[in-house]
């Protein structure tokens, strides 16, 4: 009998890179609980953007947090928008744990039909960065 697999497509974010100059990505973020886009211009405000979506989500609970019993929200519809593409790039980011002050999961490389686990935000941003930096030099030559 083959493995149950659980699927909560809310808990995906697509991270959409529609711009990047000299190390500087500019995007958007998309989950189905949003109604609308994040934008986001650089990795600072990426990261903040994306960890209060993750506190606004209560999922992943954070390790350090204390945690307390609230009224459920309503859940979110189960699609993410098909506009989410970006001009660049297109990622489908799942954190699992945040856990050392950093976050763990998976990201998948829509384009590049690539997925790959990161154990900490540095190895996140070292997975995007480099296939953003792979279509800049394709795009240069």
């Amino acid at each position: 009998m083959g493995e149950k697999r659980w699927e909560n497509r809310y808990r995906d974010t697509v991270v959409c890179i529609d711009e990047y100059v000299d190390g500087v990505c500019t995007g958007r973020l998309t989950n189905p609980g949003l109604p609308e886009p994040i934008l986001f211009h650089g990795v600072m405000q990426f990261l903040l953007e994306m960890e209060k979506l993750l506190d606004d989500m209560r999922f992943p609970e954070p390790f350090t947090r204390t945690r307390s019993f609230a009224p459920a929200a309503a859940p979110p519809s189960n699609t993410v928008p098909s506009t989410a593409h970006g001009h660049l790039a297109t990622f489908n980011l799942r954190v699992l744990f945040r856990q050392n002050a950093s976050w763990q999961g998976s990201v998948q490389w829509l384009e590049g039909r690539q997925e790959e686990s990161f154990r900490s935000v540095l190895e996140l941003l070292l997975l995007m960065n480099s296939t953003l930096k792979q279509g800049q030099s394709e795009e240069s030559t």
